[in-house]
């Protein structure tokens, strides 16, 4: 009898050996970055599509599913996902990713943040995220400290694999070392050069490459354009001489079109995120923004 209830235990043991870590990222993003930090140990997923609004979104059941099933879920916090993520957690019933418990990772913990409001902020303001600008992986200098949280938390749950998660920490952030040279001198000629965005989502890669931002499409953040606005812009692209209009895949084009052909000037869609355009990791997502960006200035 003793014989057979090791052999049913030997059985046992591969599976309790090859159990995953499971991740929820928000956004694909976070979840690219996870698998690289986590590699075999760690099974993602994902919540928005690389095409989505991270601002404004439908949940879905299997969102809720996905969560309830988590041991980590990984958001932009500063209120990025303010707008439909917490309900989600709450209905998925699953203490580990709680807020404030060790599943519920907030990534923009020790990032340089941008644009923190000053002084009284309320909804005329436009969707503004008073505690910072969320859309900071667009700096890779805070990619870096994404990914050292992820692996710190990785490590948390999983004692077993601290190392395995040390050494993929090591690579990638020596990688992204690497990348981060060459695409400072491919955008070194970016300085003072002046462009739009429709909406304050590339502050943190306008900041980084010194690109300047003389307006957006929205007037505030998340209001469409009045026609009032898109002639004041057509005014500041002449006057300012703006060399380009910057924009992401799921923003609608209509304006942004029309504001090219009449100024002469490039619109440059791109990818949003992690799996637009084909791209399937954050240097892809990179090296496609820096070059539809440069081939456009």
């Amino acid at each position: 009898m003793k014989k057979i209830f090791l052999f049913m235990m030997f059985l046992m043991l591969p599976l309790a050996v090859s159990a995953k870590v499971k991740v929820v990222g928000t956004l694909p993003v976070f979840a690219s970055i996870a698998r690289e930090v986590g590699g075999e140990r760690v099974e993602v997923s994902r919540l928005v599509r690389p095409n989505q609004d991270p601002h404004f979104l439908d949940a879905k059941p299997t969102f809720v599913v996905a969560l309830s099933q988590a041991d980590l879920l990984l958001h932009g916090g500063l209120e990025l996902e303010i707008g439909w993520l917490p309900p989600i957690v709450v209905q998925a019933r699953n203490p580990k990713i709680n807020p404030n418990t060790p599943g519920n990772v907030d990534l923009s913990q020790g990032n340089h943040l941008l644009e923190i409001s000053q002084g009284k902020v309320d909804r005329s303001l436009g969707d503004v995220h008073p505690m910072g600008n969320p859309h900071t992986w667009f700096s890779p200098n805070n990619v870096k400290v994404m990914a050292v949280n992820i692996s710190q938390h990785l490590s948390a749950l999983d004692p077993e694999g601290k190392a395995y998660y040390a050494e993929r920490l090591k690579t990638f952030v020596a990688a992204l070392n690497q990348k981060i040279q060459q695409w400072e001198q491919q955008t070194a000629g970016f300085k003072g050069k002046k462009v739009i965005t429709y909406h304050k989502s590339l502050s943190y890669f306008t900041d980084w490459t010194g690109l300047e931002v003389i307006d957006t499409v929205e007037p505030k953040p998340g209001i469409p354009p009045s026609s009032k606005h898109v002639d004041e812009l057509l005014s500041e692209i002449s006057n300012s001489q703006v060399k380009a209009i910057l924009m992401e895949s799921f923003y609608p084009s209509k304006v942004p079109e029309y504001l090219a052909e009449k100024a002469h000037i490039p619109l440059v869609q791109i990818p949003s995120d992690v799996g637009d355009e084909g791209t399937k990791g954050y240097f892809e997502l990179m090296d496609r923004f820096i070059e539809k960006i440069k081939g456009a200035l």
